[in-house]
């Protein structure tokens, strides 16, 4: 990922339901920050270091970032950070805005979120009413207590489903791909279990019709079938320095390129969230993320280096 960084100032905290705030996010002399489209997110660097990924969506100020976390039990300790020792006045720095997740248009919308997952859906929500495109949310969360913007929500009527889990049980997916209307585009964002459930009841639906933002890896993500190139050791040549790093059997390219002393930005490191994306300028990468879309690895000329590796034994990167 390419930028500078954005200085930014904690103006406000809100809880906006159990275990999730909403931090809104200033540039330390007013200025308006950029803009960013629906599904945009922004990569927060933390006051320890470190770097998540958070969506943005619209608030009371549009020259402000609203950003919604959930504290996450036994996470890898950004959402205890914010919601610990993040207060108004702190001052933080993010680069974006960017965006993995666009919304393409179409006649019929589906939004389905879970949980937290409905940040990124906020957004597209707006759009699709500024558009006049007709569009549906299915909403689900652990309780009613837990799921963040259903005051927000409410103003749409009958175009909401929300169902909490402990009232209403899980999401009544069958009933809602089959009231699909045919040509319709499905965005969905929320845990791993939820996304694996709509992407086998997509299975049949045509190329393109689902679009997801996850958390986690896939639970494919991974070796592809050449188990030999796997296994095989390669080199990368960093563009910008000539220099020529040696990625040993088995490793991600980011670990050859951190031990040769090269600094990266990263956060995941699972894939998911193309913080470390990386032009690919001769070679075929061996993809193992769960980000970029089949027509990207087509194309061969972007990589997510944290988990990724080579098909050939020479990879040249633009690094």
């Amino acid at each position: 990922m390419r930028g500078d960084a954005i200085e930014l100032v904690v103006r406000s905290r809100t809880g906006l339901a159990r275990s999730v705030v909403e931090f809104e996010l200033a540039a330390p002399d007013g200025s308006r920050l950029p803009e960013g489209t629906p599904g945009a997110h922004i990569d927060l660097v933390l006051p320890s270091g470190r770097i998540r990924q958070y969506s943005l969506y619209p608030g009371a100020d549009p020259g402000a970032w609203y950003i919604a976390v959930l504290r996450e039990t036994g996470g890898r300790g950004g959402s205890s950070e914010l919601h610990d020792e993040v207060v108004p006045g702190t001052r933080l720095r993010a680069l974006g805005p960017r965006n993995r997740f666009p919304l393409h248009p179409a006649d019929d919308l589906l939004f389905i979120a879970g949980g937290i997952g409905i940040t990124p859906l906020l957004p597209m929500i707006g759009e699709a009413e500024r558009r006049g495109t007709r569009w549906r949310l299915a909403y689900g969360g652990r309780s009613r207590a837990s799921m963040a913007f259903l005051p927000q929500l409410a103003r749409y009527g009958a175009r909401v489903t929300t169902v909490p889990q402990d009232e209403d049980g899980p999401l009544d997916l069958d009933a809602l791909f089959g009231a699909l209307p045919a040509g319709a585009l499905v965005y969905c964002c929320g845990p791993e279990g939820l996304l694996e459930a709509v992407r086998q009841r997509c299975r049949e639906l045509p190329p393109g019709t689902l679009h997801t933002e996850r958390f986690s890896a896939a639970p494919e993500a991974g070796p592809g079938p050449d188990e030999e190139a796997a296994d095989a050791a390669f080199d990368v040549v960093l563009a910008r320095s000539g220099r020529t790093v040696r990625v040993p059997a088995g490793a991600p390219v980011l670990q050859a390129v951190r031990e040769a002393g090269v600094q990266v930005l990263v956060s995941c490191e699972q894939g998911t969230c193309g913080t470390c994306e990386t032009g690919v300028l001769q070679g075929v990468p061996e993809h193992r993320d769960s980000l970029l879309t089949e027509e990207e690895r087509a194309a061969g000329d972007l990589m997510l280096i944290c988990v990724s590796r080579s098909l050939t034994p020479r990879l040249v990167l633009d690094l």
